[in-house]
């Protein structure tokens, strides 16, 4: 193959869009083309669409990712006018409304034309990689999502049987450490409980593996004999592989690769620390050849990481978030606040926050985010600024939830403190963050 100079690369990325209401009639509202000429500087726009979209044309799932987001089809319209290009679906509320509420998403996303990844019809179109062609090159996303029910995990297909839908999961493999001491106690305790029994008949007719020397299960937890009490987060390697197998294709078909990671995971005693599983992942994704990684979840800012050149964001927090203005619930979200599954919305809403003390809407750190906008050039970072944005905390839920550029730079001090750690020096020039290269 010749040699040829490779084409500056330009991306931009978004947070999590949990949105639930179109764009106004009028197409814009004030700060929306501040916010979409600054995603529209990349070729490649990222959005996590954080939401199922139909017209309720399913039953409400056994389990949700807290609340059962709905959302008109339209608002696949709305997102491509704010600039998105590629969405990821992989994340805890991809089956709010079961298998059926997917495969509708699936549908209106690509009646929309609009390209996707991270759930898919099975395992293998959930995990494929998704291609978008631009004058600067041939983008990749591969989506996951580290949280997520059980039954939410796409299933592999087979000669004789077709997949399960859903979504491309990362499991993560959890090991409790104890010192004997403690591990003694625990042992004494499950025998007295008896919480292990049902496990301990099934492993005596072997149908679990026996436990190693140091091993004491209690109930669906398995903790081990070490020096100090800890948490071991791993993620499962069949998942791992799976992932740096599509990275390796995409690496093969593709300019420039972007992983899409969701996860709430967490990690000390507040939700803005980057947990260790979330480092180790995205790291080995960039080991695997991804050029970069974007992190979504837990609904705030995380920091951010340089890692080989590469571009790591463990959370940009929320884009879009819109929870209060859902049209319908099934009776599983008003039995969550024992409430009758015919009871009003507003009854539901004001009893699950206690009328506005509590909740995601309520806390306004919820509210505050930034949008990366990254060159990359002969393989270098050239270029990597970000601008702040809020999404009008404060006003009514009706006009509630959509991205403004924050003017009071406190957002971009937050998100450079928590950098910090990283390596990263974060700048603020123009009213925007700026690391310089």
């Amino acid at each position: 193959m010749a040699d040829y100079k490779k084409p500056r690369f330009r991306c931009t990325a978004t947070g999590d869009s949990m949105i639930t209401r179109r764009l106004p009639l009028e197409g814009e509202y004030d700060g929306f083309s501040e916010v979409r000429n600054f995603i529209m500087q990349g070729d490649f726009r990222y959005g996590n669409l954080e939401t199922t979209v139909h017209n309720f044309e399913s039953c409400g799932g056994a389990q949700s990712g807290g609340s059962w987001l709905c959302s008109p089809p339209g608002v696949i319209d709305d997102l491509v006018k704010f600039g998105m290009n590629v969405l990821c679906t992989a994340n805890n509320h991809a089956l709010d409304y079961s298998y059926g509420g997917l495969e509708k998403t699936l549908e209106y996303l690509e009646k929309a034309g609009v390209p996707y990844t991270g759930t898919g019809r099975n395992l293998a179109d959930a995990s494929r990689p998704v291609y978008i062609d631009t004058i600067s090159g041939r983008y990749a996303l591969i989506g996951c999502t580290m949280t997520f029910n059980p039954e939410a995990m796409a299933g592999e297909q087979t000669a004789s049987l077709p997949g399960r839908p859903g979504v491309n999961g990362i499991r993560v493999n959890k090991t409790y450490h104890l010192p004997q001491s403690d591990l003694d106690v625990l042992k004494r305790i499950a025998g007295d409980l008896g919480i292990n029994t049902k496990d301990e008949i099934i492993r005596a007719e072997g149908y679990l593996p026996q436990l190693k020397a140091g091993q004491q299960p209690f109930g669906r937890l398995m903790f081990e004999a070490a020096d100090k009490a800890e948490i071991i987060s791993k993620c499962h390697p069949d998942d791992l592989k799976r992932i740096t197998d599509a990275i390796a294709e995409a690496r093969f078909m593709a300019d420039y690769v972007v992983v899409s990671m969701h996860n709430h995971e967490l990690d000390g005693k507040t939700k803005e620390t980057v947990d260790p599983v979330s480092i180790e992942f995205s790291k080995a994704c960039i080991d695997a050849g991804a050029d970069a990684v974007i992190g979504t979840g837990p609904h705030l800012l995380r920091g951010m990481e340089i890692y080989n050149g590469k571009p790591i964001f463990y959370c940009l927090g929320d884009f879009i978030i819109q929870l209060e203005t859902i049209l319908r619930a099934p009776d599983g979200m008003f039995a969550k606040q024992k409430l009758n599954g015919n009871d009003r919305l507003d009854v539901l809403f004001n009893n699950r926050s206690n009328n506005g003390q509590r909740g995601l809407c309520y806390d306004p750190i919820m509210y505050k985010s930034v949008i990366p906008y990254w060159e990359v050039e002969n393989g270098e970072l050239v270029k990597m600024t970000f601008m702040p944005i809020e999404e009008m905390f404060g006003t009514h839920r009706a006009r509630a939830g959509w991205p403004q550029k924050n003017t009071s730079l406190n957002i971009i001090e937050h998100f450079a403190e928590m950098s910090k750690p990283f390596g990263v020096d974060i700048k603020i020039k123009d009213g925007l963050g700026v690391i310089e290269f």
